[in-house]
């Protein structure tokens, strides 16, 4: 019973702390870090990451990552604003770089601060390729997604302690922790991720095609993509991203949708 009463009362507060609505989902979402706290943070975790590594300046590439990221910002802009969200981007700080790293990544740190490694640019191969990376990447800075990673890692670590202190018998207390932390992994966390990345692959391509880049393309960059990785890659099941042919098959799917949401922006034909 006692800890019955610890998960309702753990789950009480989160349901009372986790009333922030994201624009782009309409979803609430668990915001226990606000971005108050997070963005400082983050930006100075993306100053340090700059000073460790070897930035790329004045390249074609260069100017193309930063070209193609201001593209996307205004694009997200202009979405907010139409829906009647003007001002939700005032406390982000936009920045584009280029790292020269042979790693096939990038990413968008929360409120706006976005690395490439030059070593994906292979496989984007065209700007149109960039952008379907770069809106991914900056849809889950959007949607807030770092946040409530964060927020349910707080939950997931509440829940342990919660459940540490009210079994005392050791054998079960250990049983719990095994069957939890593997449970909770598999069965919370993990779908949450990918549910995360199928988000972002959404809204990242709905914010390309209004900044005039075919959302086809990204379909044909993650195609790319899993011939890059050779098809290897752990179950879906044990992954923190859906699998590539299922990727592959949704961004297929909501192309269409991504070009008529850029006809309302007066955006018909792309790049």
């Amino acid at each position: 019973m006692k800890l019955k009463n610890a998960f309702i009362i753990l789950g009480t507060i989160v349901l009372i702390v986790s009333c922030a609505t994201n624009p782009f989902t309409g979803k609430k979402t668990m915001a226990l870090v606000p971005n108050s706290q997070l963005f400082p943070t983050a930006f100075a975790q993306y100053d340090q990451f700059l000073s460790e590594n070897k930035v790329v300046t004045g390249t074609s590439d260069a100017k193309m990552v930063t070209n193609v990221g201001q593209k996307i910002a205004v694009a997200a802009e202009r979405w907010l604003t139409a829906n009647g969200h003007v001002g939700y981007l005032n406390d982000y700080k936009w920045e584009y770089n280029l790292v020269n790293d042979a790693t096939v990544n990038a990413w968008c740190m929360p409120g706006g601060k976005i690395v490439v490694y030059t070593g994906i640019l292979p496989i984007t191969k065209n700007e149109a390729g960039l952008a379907a990376v770069m809106g991914h990447e900056v849809a889950h800075a959007l949607a807030n997604h770092g946040q409530q990673r964060m927020s349910a890692a707080y939950v997931q670590q509440g829940v342990a302690i919660a459940g540490n202190v009210a079994i005392k018998d050791e054998q079960s207390r250990n049983a719990f922790n095994q069957y939890y932390g593997v449970g909770s992994e598999v069965g919370l966390m993990l779908p949450f991720s990918r549910a995360h990345e199928t988000e972002a692959d959404k809204i990242g391509l709905y914010l390309m095609a209004i900044a005039g880049y075919n959302p086809e393309e990204a379909a044909e960059l993650w195609k790319r993509m899993s011939a890059n990785s050779g098809g290897q890659a752990p179950p879906e099941l044990l992954s923190t991203h859906p699998s590539n042919d299922s990727r592959i098959a949704n961004l297929t799917n909501l192309a269409p949708e991504a070009r008529k949401e850029a006809a309302k922006f007066g955006v018909t034909s792309f790049k």
